[in-house]
């Protein structure tokens, strides 16, 4: 698997989410936000976590239409995967490649803590290596994280099959650990071919023991693991 990490001006988690990926036997290159092109050969595109462009406007909707984004929507319409992970899910929504948005947190302050999280589905090249409800932990840390989308795209969301993750408790209860107001507990959702994946919460964060868990490792894993 060849990932490519974009990094807008902003982005501070290029470095980890490089990590994590070459941990787990993946080929990392980075790219720029002003380039026209991916790397050669890229089979998957890392949308990072961050501040990009300063979150001026709206989160994401600067980055979104940086030159590097057409490259990706390209990518991204011929079958390759991409993964957005929190700024990277903003910028994904943003930039038309998942539906819905990221709005402000329901209590209006910025949350950064531990978050257990519910699988929803492992049939997936970001998922193979859980198991169904499989609950868990990672670490959040956003401002804007509240999924927010219309009526008939959440039916559609459900009824396709095509929510990844939602928070919950240590129980996998996802009625009562909601911590930014997302509709149904949504903590990450695909597209329609299941080869985009956008999601707050940060799996990069939690891949060594000494800093507090390796529950992430196992959505990197299962990327390297498709190659």
């Amino acid at each position: 698997m060849h990932a490519a990490v974009i990094t807008f001006p902003g982005t501070n988690r290029e470095g980890d989410v490089a990590k994590a990926l070459q941990q787990a036997g993946a080929k990392v290159t980075h790219a720029w936000h002003a380039d026209y092109d991916l790397p050669a050969g890229t089979d998957l595109v890392v949308l990072p976590g961050g501040f990009a462009y300063g979150d001026y406007m709206r989160t994401g909707a600067i980055a979104a239409r940086a030159h590097i984004m057409d490259a990706v929507r390209a990518h991204a319409a011929k079958g390759g995967y991409v993964l957005g992970i929190c700024n990277g899910f903003q910028v994904a929504c943003e930039a038309g490649l998942l539906p819905g948005i990221l709005m402000r947190n329901a209590g209006l302050k910025f949350v950064c803590r531990m978050q257990h999280l519910k699988v929803v589905r492992t049939d997936t090249v970001f998922s193979s290596r859980y198991a169904h409800d499989q609950v868990i932990k990672v670490c959040i840390a956003h401002g804007e994280g509240n999924y927010v989308c219309d009526d008939e795209t959440l039916v559609r969301l459900e009824r396709d099959g095509r929510v990844a993750f939602r928070y919950c408790n240590a129980d996998g209860d996802i009625a009562k650990a909601n911590p930014n107001g997302s509709r149904n507990a949504i903590a990450g959702i695909y597209s329609e071919n299941l080869r985009v994946l956008g999601m707050m919460p940060h799996p990069e964060n939690l891949i060594e023991t000494l800093v507090g868990g390796t529950d992430g490792k196992g959505l990197f894993e299962s990327l390297a693991s498709a190659a």
